[in-house]
């Protein structure tokens, strides 16, 4: 094991020299500067044009059948009368006015009618929201303020929920935890074809016999493994570094909520198992592309096997649902403690709350020694088939012979 630490510097720098790990490195934070400055030059064209359409005046009339509105709003919009609802129509067609509402004699089971010029898609709301204010604002004087904040849903409510007699947020406490799940998915999706092809490089470039003759097979695989885990988590800080950059700079333009650290509880036990279901599931999933790559003699091959693996591990993903509302279910149950599919449910179900200490300690056995049992296969498949240029490798065929 003394080439262990060459293999590692070998095979991170390696991969730190190529431009498709940084592309792919980059590539997250590079579409989330793009979708932040959609949304801010978006609310910027959007608050400009509502302010240029506030301050733009219409020539309107009404016809009032409801009796609700006040004359003296009436004033304040210079807004005229008519008593025939198809004049106040032909008005509109013949161009002598911009806008004409009319109001029904029983708003409650008929609607307001708004016959307007059309002066494009985003401006020809100001017509509507015109009509609404003459309403609100005439029938606002006969109703009390805390009526009138009901009616408009402003009512502001203070929930406070408890668990053992102690207050609880639910949401705030599965943060912590659930930015295990989040790193799980993020290292899979962005990671999984660089941990696919490792295995497969030199035996396509047909190197692997000269490797072999000074690096023990296991020193090999096990170096490429932590070259992996190193080269994932290097990734992972290139993402959350410009994206935490951006919060701070631009979370005012943005109109990004103000997120406070200190706020966010922390449960070491939850955040223990979730390191340890979280590590171990890497290491499972690890191993099974280590053992992929080594069976088949291209990395094309290789992606169907890739494509399996991927329903396994987010196939749980469909009953997420489920996991919440229906935590005790013989499906969520087997979902949780059959190795390939436990790492999601696992770690969803423990950043929510739900994970009994011995289903939690029973997933984390599982998913342990299976990660063993799958990296020693990996191993010994590798040692079978790096040299294997032309052909699958057998399962039962490696796993059957003598060491």
């Amino acid at each position: 094991m003394h080439n262990l630490g060459v293999v590692i510097n070998f095979e991170v720098i390696r991969t730190l020299k190529k431009k498709s790990f940084w592309i792919t490195a980059l590539i997250f934070p590079v579409v989330i500067c793009i979708v932040f400055a959609i949304i801010y030059f978006s609310n910027l064209a959007t608050n400009q044009a509502a302010t240029e359409t506030k301050n733009q005046h219409f020539t309107l009339a009404i016809t009032d059948e409801s009796g609700l509105i006040k004359p003296t709003l009436l004033a304040e919009f210079k807004a005229s009368t008519i008593n025939n609802k198809q004049k106040g129509i032909d008005a509109v067609t013949n161009g002598k006015l911009d806008a004409y509402f009319y109001y029904p004699s029983d708003i409650s089971n008929q609607s307001v009618e708004v016959f307007a010029k059309d002066v494009g898609l985003f401006d020809n709301s100001r017509y509507q929201s015109v009509a609404q204010v003459l309403l609100e604002q005439s029938v606002a004087p006969n109703v009390s303020p805390q009526v009138t904040s009901i009616l408009q849903g402003k009512v502001n409510f203070d929930a406070t929920t408890y668990k053992d007699g102690v207050p609880y947020d639910g949401f705030a406490q599965l943060i912590a935890p659930g930015l295990f799940l989040v790193l799980f998915y993020i290292l899979i999706a962005m990671f999984g074809n660089q941990m696919l092809t490792s295995t497969t490089e030199e035996k396509e470039n047909r190197v692997i016999e000269m490797i072999l003759t000074t690096i023990k097979a296991r020193t090999l695989i096990i170096g490429k493994i932590l070259s992996m885990i190193a080269l994932a988590f290097i990734q992972v800080i290139t993402i959350l570094i410009p994206v935490v950059l951006i919060y701070l700079v631009a979370k005012d333009q943005l109109g990004l909520p103000i997120i406070d650290l200190s706020n966010i509880p922390i449960d070491p036990i939850k955040m223990i198992i979730g390191a340890l279901i979280f590590i171990f599931s890497f290491l499972l999933f690890t191993g099974l592309l280590v053992a992929i790559g080594s069976m088949v003699p291209t990395a094309k091959e290789a992606g169907g096997f890739f494509g399996v693996v991927m329903v396994f591990i987010f196939a749980p993903l469909y009953a997420v649902t489920l996991f919440i509302s229906a935590p005790d279910s013989p499906l969520v149950t087997f979902l949780s403690l059959f190795p390939l599919t436990a790492p999601i449910p696992l770690m969803l179900r423990n950043a929510v709350g739900n994970l009994p200490p011995i289903e939690a300690t029973l997933g984390i056995i599982i998913i342990a020694v299976s990660a063993v049992v799958v990296l020693m296969i990996a191993t010994r498949l590798f040692r079978y088939g790096a040299l294997e240029y032309s052909k699958r490798l057998s399962l039962r065929t490696v796993l059957g012979r003598k060491r």
